[in-house]
């Protein structure tokens, strides 16, 4: 346990996805030692390897064994049967950190290994992510929703800031409304590019991205800068694209 003295944990990442390589890379960058991680298909297994060259792929049991932090970087749909199910087979250690980066859930999701002892956290990064090297960078900017009991909050945010980004508190129930928001946004933003972009392409215009990048980026910068709560109707939004958008989600 010298490495939970002295601040540096052995870390565990399961999900190898666009988001689990990344903050394992920026907790690895921090100091922290990374234990393994776990990858299935191919795609996920070459993602690891380039964001996490040297890193142990491991079964999840084993990292779960390695590690003083598991990181669960998974689909929010199959958070809760993976954290009963490991804690159904005793796999979880009394005393261990245990993560998810699900924006929906706060801590209560991860009763099964709370009540095996571990130390429950719940940190989302409201950012989009490519999986790649580039999303380092951008963790430098983005805000973390940490969910903890009150003892263990410091501990959350010691962590988002040493990936890079800025902590915010968001209670237990209100994750689901924080969830909303975040949705609204990554959704509603690329209907509306994706809209945007093909009309330029219909009237030939070879680089639709780069003539309304610069737009599109202003704009956003405008209207955060004049945003006030409530002052927005969801029902008063334009629609087309983001039914299409969801249709095919």
């Amino acid at each position: 346990m010298s490495a939970r003295r002295s601040g540096r944990l052995g870390v565990g990442v399961i999900g190898a996805g666009r988001v689990g390589p990344v903050l394992g890379a920026a907790l690895a960058g921090a100091g922290h030692a990374l234990t393994g991680i776990s990858a299935i298909s191919a795609a996920s297994r070459e993602r690891a390897e380039v964001m996490l060259p040297g890193v142990p792929i491991l079964t999840i049991p084993e990292i779960i064994e390695r590690s003083e932090l598991v990181l669960l970087a998974v689909p929010e749909d199959a958070l809760a049967a993976l954290v009963e199910g490991l804690a159904s087979t005793g796999a979880w250690q009394a005393g261990q950190l245990v993560v998810h980066t699900a924006a929906r859930y706060g801590t209560a999701v991860l009763a099964p290994a709370t009540a095996a002892g571990v130390i429950p956290l719940a940190i989302h990064p409201a950012m989009s992510f490519t999986g790649t090297s580039l999303d380092l960078a951008r963790l430098a900017e983005a805000w973390f929703a940490v969910t903890a009991p009150t003892p263990v909050q410091p501990i959350g945010q010691a962590l988002v800031v040493e990936m890079g980004g800025e902590p915010v508190l968001i209670a237990e129930a209100d994750r689901p409304a924080y969830a909303e928001a975040i949705s609204t946004v990554s959704t509603f933003s690329t209907a509306v590019i994706e809209q945007a972009t093909r009309l330029l392409a219909g009237v030939g215009v070879e680089s639709p991205g780069s003539v309304l990048g610069p737009l599109a980026r202003s704009t956003v910068e405008d209207a955060l800068s004049r945003a006030q709560p409530d002052s927005i109707d969801l029902a008063d939004l334009p629609r087309d694209g983001f039914d299409e958008l969801q249709e095919d989600s």
